[in-house]
């Protein structure tokens, strides 16, 4: 193992199964659709890896789990890491939640890493989409299926009791959602992971989810600054480059990045930063030998503006869209 994999915290579960806080997101960093650029994903793992990343966030719908695959076997194979010292978590996407698909989409995807099991998998998203994945009606509106997201969580448990998963948990549930789910489960979610950053704290759901036990995962924890979204009077426009952000920055002697990323760990949160470049990859590692005051974590806190940047538009008509709910 890595010398400075070692410095990684690890957060345990309800179930007693131990994670990485800190991981690498794998949003949007997809190889090109006519596979002229398939090299990026999978060089950014093997980099993460290198560096002492442990903890990976992949999806089905990011299609690039064979990328992510093939970098993790070939660490294996030249003996930098063990598979038990990794550490993937993967999703369930919308168009899947038919409770007889479950367990045969999870096993696909484990082909793609070519991994036996995976250490945690998540329902994507509440709604239930047609089985095409993006498929749209006339008013550029996803399709909404019969499927109820409480029996796609009873397939869920399957997939652990079959060993393809050693946890389940859930992704963008509102705190309604994450209710109902209780109210049926004989394996209790260990995390829910949502967008998460200072303008977007989300501390009455972080309350609650952890009241039941449930961690939250925050993706997006950099405000998502490559992510088109509409400005208003109301908002403080991009959350690296805030007065206060900047400022905590040269105080501490860190990136902006780090800050933001520090101040998700020293809150309890498992936190997915994004970067394909091995020198931010690096710098979003080196987060571990400084600590934000309290006084400091109260200005980051106070930054929140309930600014959402995922709001997923085309599902808004949908029962089960999560975001519809104050929390």
């Amino acid at each position: 193992m890595s010398p400075s994999s070692q410095l990684v915290k690890m957060v345990k579960f309800n179930n007693g199964q131990q994670y990485p806080i800190l991981g690498l997101g794998t949003w949007q960093t997809t190889p090109d659709i006519q596979g002229t650029d398939q090299t990026e994903m999978y060089e950014a793992i093997k980099s993460a890896i290198n560096i002492g990343y442990r903890h990976f966030d992949c999806a089905a719908y990011y299609n690039n789990e064979k990328f992510v695959g093939m970098a993790i076997n070939e660490k294996i194979k030249e003996g930098v890491i063990k598979r038990e010292e990794i550490f993937i978590t993967d999703k369930l996407w919308n168009n899947k939640h038919n409770p007889e698909e479950v367990v045969d989409t999870l096993k696909d995807s484990l082909k793609l890493l070519c991994l036996d099991y995976i250490d945690l998998y998540l329902i994507h998203w509440p709604m239930s989409t047609t089985e095409t994945p993006v498929a749209r009606d006339s008013q550029n509106r996803f399709i909404e299926s019969i499927y109820s997201y409480l029996d796609t969580w009873k397939a869920m448990e399957r997939c652990v009791q079959l060993g393809l998963t050693k946890s389940i948990g859930i992704s963008n549930f509102n705190m309604k959602q994450v209710k109902d789910i209780l109210g049926i489960a004989t394996i209790i979610p260990v995390v829910n992971q949502v967008e998460n950053h200072p303008y977007l704290t989300q501390n009455k759901l972080k309350e609650f989810c952890e009241t039941n036990g449930i961690l939250l995962t925050a993706y997006g924890p950099l405000g998502s600054p490559y992510r088109p979204y509409k400005r208003t009077k109301s908002t403080k426009g991009i959350l690296l480059d805030d007065p206060m952000v900047k400022k905590l920055a040269a105080k501490y002697k860190k990136t902006n990045a780090q800050i933001l990323i520090r101040f998700q760990i020293q809150r309890g949160v498992l936190v997915i930063p994004k970067s394909s470049h091995p020198v931010r990859q690096k710098e979003n590692f080196n987060v571990w030998d400084f600590e934000i005051s309290t006084e400091d974590m109260d200005s980051l806190e106070s930054l929140n503006q309930n600014l959402r940047y995922v709001k997923i538009e085309p599902a808004q008509h949908m029962k089960d869209y999560p975001f519809n709910e104050e929390l």
